[in-house]
């Protein structure tokens, strides 16, 4: 067993039948807001209230609650929770609902066919653990997976679509797990809401019909099951169409009465291995002893001080939990909370920190069972009080280069693409239990494989598809049962008292990490609520160039950074923040205007 992260060491259920839950949410639609019209105010205070709406927008004000929370990216998965925390249920029974739900209402993001990162908060033993769902590469793998017959690298969108790219999916072992230990209701009843909308329909939202209408994966174009289902009779889904997903809802049946072995070793495995080896694109090597082999890997946190706080994350294969920290650390020393909001000099300061942690997170980090990665090192004080000494306050540094923090291999820089295509869920029950989870299918629809009414993952693209440089080996290199390295980043904060603060999360691919800390730093340093927070118009700096967010007062600041040395870039920035903040006086909850989530709570 990890070491778990401590500060010191039922209810009645009633049933939920499909026409309950179908009359709950029949008027969701209408709960899905029309895009704002965009503001004229270049008011810092004003915007982060009622965010400028680039296109697509849906403003959205902060919810407050007594008892329980949920915030989730879309609102029938969110009413699904609230079902379940209202009937008694965990934090871990809800986050179950609403990734069930998410799988058939929002595909291109998430789903049962990709991976999870779990954080589980244990109130009453005041003790955290994370849950490591991250898919694994098959036993057959080598480092040639995405070279060329002339060992080149593939071009992206030649290695995402089809079986090379799939993995063993994490998100149903990882339920099973947590389930066994924190769920409170029964496993079949976590089921029952997806079950009544797969088989009766859902509204399909806008965000769907957009996404499938820009060509973002020509997979669903090429393959026959996935065309079919998003484009029938040969038309594109519209908003507002009526969706049906039978063969999902069988899917659940049969998990629901049978448990997850049926996903592993059973004939959902059968179907999913079946796919992936006769693809007609780029056919994979996935077998049934790959997954009967998958294991959820309950891992001990990554936490370290900011201020008075303690940061929490996903430890390895991940990469959020420790940049999360890294770029918060390095910070200490400017006191951002003296600088105005969103300030040009506190953007400044904070895109170097960034510019750092990205920079050892290139060359350190991926699946610590396979490579040494120096955690501890990278999060010393010492070590993160050089790498701050390294901003200068005036200049941007161009591009930073990694340390050498103790524990370090010789290890040469990589990258690896990372789609923003994710969801994150924020959860807090009736007891103070909570839950931060990140999960993914990697490209917007994944591998573009569809298996029984769900799709399967592209996670593999995210290793390096070259294995060395310059003669040395590359951390995240593709290699047999080994986890690709990811950018999620589900974080808790904790007050000085230890007692919970915040819960916050992201998708966005390797953006992730500027999003969640660039909110983490709202809420901590400028006391906005997680609402005003996750409003602030978003700037990244991944160690390339500064990007703005296109349609914000933020472009207001490309002048003054580029005078500072910084190369400017504007475009949209699609985050999908999902918080919520524990007060003295109950809970507050925000989600991302840039997306479809919602909050409730009671």
């Amino acid at each position: 067993m990890p070491k778990k992260y401590m500060f010191h060491s039922f209810t009645r259920f009633t049933r939920l039948t499909t026409a309950s839950f179908l009359l709950l949410v029949s008027s969701l639609s209408a709960t899905v807001l029309p895009p704002s019209s965009l503001l004229k105010t270049t008011d810092i205070k004003r915007e982060i209230r009622e965010p400028e709406a680039a296109t697509g927008y849906q403003a959205k004000k902060a919810v407050y609650g007594k008892e329980f929370m949920v915030a989730a990216a879309n609102p029938y998965a969110s009413h699904a929770g609230y079902t379940i925390l209202e009937q008694g249920g965990s934090a871990v029974d809800a986050a179950i609902a609403v990734q069930l739900v998410l799988t058939l209402v929002e595909p291109q993001s998430s789903g049962i066919g990709g991976g999870t990162f779990m954080l589980y908060w244990d109130n009453k033993r005041k003790e955290m653990t994370t849950f490591d769902g991250r898919e694994t590469a098959p036993s057959a793998a080598t480092s040639s997976l995405f070279l060329d017959k002339q060992s080149k690298p593939l071009k992206w969108i030649d290695a995402v679509v089809g079986g090379r790219s799939v993995g063993v999916p994490g998100v149903m072992a990882t339920f099973k797990k947590a389930h066994s230990k924190y769920g409170k209701l029964p496993w079949a009843a976590l089921f029952e809401p997806a079950i009544a909308l797969a088989e009766n329909g859902f509204v399909v939202s806008p965000r769907l019909e957009k996404l499938l209408s820009i060509n973002f994966n020509p997979g669903i174009y090429k393959l026959t099951e996935i065309n079919q289902y998003f484009f029938p009779n040969g038309k594109s889904l519209k908003k507002g169409d009526i969706l049906v997903n039978k063969k999902l809802a069988k899917v659940y049946r049969s998990l629901a009465k049978e448990g997850v072995d049926v996903f592993y070793q059973g004939w959902i495995a059968k179907k999913i291995v079946d796919t992936v080896q006769n693809s007609a694109i780029a056919p994979g090597l996935l077998t049934m002893k790959d997954m009967a082999a998958y294991q959820t890997k309950e891992r001990a946190p990554v936490c370290g001080p900011y201020r008075e706080y303690t940061l929490c994350g996903m430890a390895p294969p991940s990469s959020g939990g420790v940049a999360v920290i890294q770029i918060l650390a390095q910070l200490q020393r400017f006191h951002l909370a003296n600088y105005p909001v969103n300030s040009a000099q506190a953007i400044h300061l904070y895109t170097q920190s960034s510019r750092l942690a990205f920079a050892d997170r290139d060359r350190y980090i991926a699946d610590d069972d396979y490579v040494s990665v120096p955690v501890a090192g990278l999060l010393s004080p010492e070590y993160l009080a050089k790498r701050s000494a390294l901003i200068n306050p005036q200049k941007d540094m161009f591009k930073a280069y990694a340390g050498i923090p103790e524990g370090a291999a010789a290890l040469t820089d990589g990258n690896s693409i990372e789609r923003p295509s994710t969801s994150h869920l924020s959860i807090i029950d009736a007891q103070g239990n909570a839950i931060s989870m990140t999960s993914s299918i990697e490209n917007a629809f994944g591998s573009a494989l569809m298996v029984e009414g769900f799709i399967l993952n592209n996670q593999l693209t995210d290793f390096s598809f070259i294995p060395k440089k310059n003669e040395q080996l590359l951390a995240n290199r593709v290699q047999a049962n080994k986890r690709p390295r990811s950018s999620m980043a589900p974080m808790m904060i904790f007050n000085k008292d230890k007692s919970l603060k915040l819960l916050v999360g992201s998708p966005g691919g390797s953006r992730i990490i500027n999003y969640v800390s660039q909110t983490i730093i709202g809420v901590l340093d400028w006391q906005l609520n997680p609402q005003e927070a996750i409003n602030l118009p978003k700037i990244t700096n991944r160690n390339y160039v500064t990007t703005l967010e296109r349609g914000t007062t933020a472009q207001t600041l490309q002048p003054i950074l580029e005078a500072k040395g910084h190369t400017v870039h504007i475009r949209d920035l699609n985050s999908g923040l999902h918080a919520i903040e524990l007060t003295n006086s109950g809970l507050v909850g925000g989600a991302d205007p840039r997306r479809e989530g919602l909050v409730l709570a009671k």
